[in-house]
């Protein structure tokens, strides 16, 4: 299952992401989006989870919860649309 989290402070990489969220369940992948053109977090990512149990319980325990002065909006990603 793939995790929306967005309101990331820019600082944050994608191992980090990962790392955030690996007490929650197992995680396949994090991914912070970056602009294309400067390289520049965007300030939001994806993060997988091995299995929905880890995703959901990362949704309920992380939405909401101030990182770096931030407050994470954290919810079950959507398919991309065309």
């Amino acid at each position: 299952m793939k995790v929306y989290v967005g309101n990331l402070p820019y600082s944050i990489d994608s191992d980090k992401l990962k790392e955030l969220f690996a007490a929650h369940g197992e995680v396949t992948e994090a991914v912070v989006i970056s602009d294309r053109y400067s390289g520049r977090s965007k300030g939001f990512g994806f993060v997988t989870f091995a299995d929905d149990d880890g995703a959901k319980k990362a949704i309920e325990e992380m939405n909401g919860k101030e990182f770096d002065g931030r407050e994470l909006k954290v919810n079950e990603a959507k398919p991309r649309e065309e």
